[in-house]
């Protein structure tokens, strides 16, 4: 069975050595020191190891079940869940005032991290559940705060999102559910949504889902769709339960992975709503929740290989298998272990050099997330807009990737189910599907985000990327390994997005054609800082004789590979773009 530790000592070089989180001038992160950073990492850590990890295997073999009406989680969830509700897991960064615990949204980030490694599946209960709270604290009124989000911030009830439909999933505007005004101001919600995640289940008294849906007489397509909750139980003035709601599963789907969580079919029959927000505002509103969810499924990608990667490196390192070409390196056994073979260095090093990239440039979003809440900057949360397709595509696409090599390094054992390997995959696999496929977060970057504001969030990207190889280029020591190759990389996004503006606007099919590739080159750009910014911390922290030499020196040569055996890919991703859309247009659709 698989194994996984926490990475505290990983998550506090990101929190203290890099972005130096108890010095940011914003609010709350001043109570962020290393030592109250590590106590809760290590007592999430704990939890994570001893507790979720070995419910993961339970959850994939298990499933969800279906039985008179009521979806069963699989053996163990039920306790575990109790256990994070009484740990006050699930309300870290909430408010205060609905029994949060105010930590600021990157301490939540840091904690889920390992939470997510640790067992995916579960971890969307609560992680949706956090979602759903968001938005109805972003939008609700005070009255419906008041009502839902205490048992909310505790996990009491949970929550879920609810857009798909059968007939649609991105072009929302085609939905059919409909919502009819009722005289006490509510709606009455009739309609079918599918892939509900965590739509039913047996861990919570209640469930809130947040439906999209259309007012009966408003304007047609994306404007005129509005948001509601629908409580599955009704909730009374008195904040105590009533009667079941006209809201019931159709079927729980039967997926590829994340078996332990439940992907419902939901039937709307009349179901009592109450608008959150404006009427026909209801994007905006869901948005709240997508984009803080775009980053979660982005922390999906990387926390599931680095579980994939910790179970190779170990695999790799008992495996005896052939000799070393230069010679025995282990003469008193029958072979040397696999990880002496170059191809194996290869294939450990991108799954490290991709984990611990993806983890420094997720906490950026997340603190970038923080300023823009915190502080009100509209630079910060312009950034993070830009961001969030990056985070969400480019992590999920590597990250299956990295689970993939991860299961290649144990031969014919990673195909088998008993190791455990497939699972880290076959979970893995959906991140690049849900909460936007990742050719839509390609679209969104290119067709709305690079042009937001007039362009000034994409250019001052380029202009933090500008700065900080300007002001470290006299460190000798960063020079030649980590700016030239991040000032080059740099040079190939900015060719690429003025390729996008010369002939975007004459045929916009040169622009959507390399959406994709602009989306993985701009996610290498954001790596080769991010190692670059590491680098400095690292050489900063050997300078000040830091005690453990050797973490940061394996930090430097894992930036090192990053910049030479990775970072190269955005000469193809730029050539691909240049290459613009004839070729991906040429064939007609009968030739395919």
């Amino acid at each position: 069975m698989p194994v996984f530790t926490a990475p505290t000592k990983d998550i506090q070089f990101v929190l203290h050595d890099l972005f130096k989180v108890s010095e940011q001038p914003i609010p709350g992160y001043d109570e962020m020191d290393r030592d109250f950073t590590g106590a809760v990492l290590e007592e999430a850590g704990k939890i994570a190891s001893e507790v979720l990890a070995p419910l993961n295997v339970v959850g994939d073999k298990e499933g969800c079940h279906f039985e008179n009406g009521v979806v069963r989680t699989p053996k163990g969830f039920k306790e575990a869940f109790e256990q994070m509700k009484e740990g006050g897991w699930t309300a870290l960064d909430c408010d205060p005032d609905y029994g949060g615990q105010g930590l600021p949204y990157l301490m939540h980030t840091a904690v889920q991290e390992s939470f997510v490694s640790a067992n995916m599946a579960f971890n969307m209960y609560q992680g949706l559940t956090h979602g759903a709270y968001s938005a109805i604290h972003a939008h609700g009124s005070d009255a419906q705060k008041a009502k839902y989000l205490p048992k909310m911030v505790t996990c009491e009830w949970t929550g879920t999102m609810n857009l798909t439909e059968p007939h649609c999933g991105t072009d929302l505007g085609l939905m059919r559910t409909k919502a009819e005004p009722q005289a006490d101001g509510s709606y009455k919600i009739t309609g079918q949504k599918i892939f509900i995640s965590a739509g039913d289940h047996d861990l919570a008294e209640n469930i809130i889902h947040l439906v999209l849906a259309k007012i009966v007489g408003g304007p047609e397509g994306i404007k005129g769709v509005s948001l509601f909750i629908v409580p599955k139980v009704h909730v009374n003035d008195d904040g105590s339960l009533g009667a079941r709601n006209a809201v019931s599963v159709g079927k729980i789907e039967e997926k590829m992975g994340i078996h332990g969580n439940a992907t419902c079919v939901m039937n709307y029959d009349g179901a009592t709503g109450y608008l959150l927000g404006e009427e026909h505002k209801g994007m905006r509103a869901m948005f709240t929740m997508m984009n803080e969810a775009r980053l979660g499924v982005g922390l999906q990608g990387y926390a599931q290989a680095e579980a994939a990667y910790q179970n190779a490196v170990a695999y790799a390192k008992d495996r005896l298998q052939g000799r070393a070409v230069t010679g025995a390196a282990n003469p008193e056994g029958p072979a040397d272990p696999l990880i002496v073979h170059p191809d194996i260095r290869r294939n450990l090093l991108d799954q490290k050099s991709f984990v611990e990239g993806a983890r420094a440039f997720t906490y950026w979003g997340a603190l970038l997330l923080d300023k823009a809440h915190r502080t009100g900057d509209a630079d910060a949360e312009g950034l993070v807009s830009l961001l969030t397709p990056v985070i969400k595509g480019f992590q999920t696409d590597k990250g299956f990737d990295m689970a993939v090599q991860a299961q290649q390094v144990y031969g014919g054992h990673g195909y088998i189910e008993e190791w455990g390997m497939s699972q880290f995959a076959r979970d893995a696999r959906i991140a690049m599907i849900y909460e936007g496929a990742n050719g839509i977060q390609a679209l969104d970057l290119v067709g709305r985000k690079l042009a937001q504001d007039g362009g000034k969030h994409v250019m001052a990207f380029f202009d933090l990327v500008k700065s900080f190889i300007k002001d470290n280029e006299a460190n000798e020591a960063l020079k030649k390994d980590f700016l030239d190759p991040l000032k080059e990389a740099s040079k190939a996004l900015q060719a690429a997005a003025m390729y996008f503006m010369q002939n975007g606007m004459k045929n916009p099919n040169h622009a959507l054609a390399g959406s994709y590739d602009f989306m993985h080159l701009t996610g290498h750009v954001c790596f080769g800082l991010m190692w670059a910014k590491m680098a400095k911390a690292s050489l900063e922290a050997l300078e000040g004789g830091a005690a453990d030499k050797a973490f940061y020196e394996t930090k430097l040569t894992t930036g090192r590979y990053y910049m030479q055996r990775q970072l190269p890919a955005v000469a193809m991703h730029l050539g691909r773009i240049q290459s613009g859309a004839d070729s991906v247009m040429a064939l007609s659709a009968e030739n395919f």
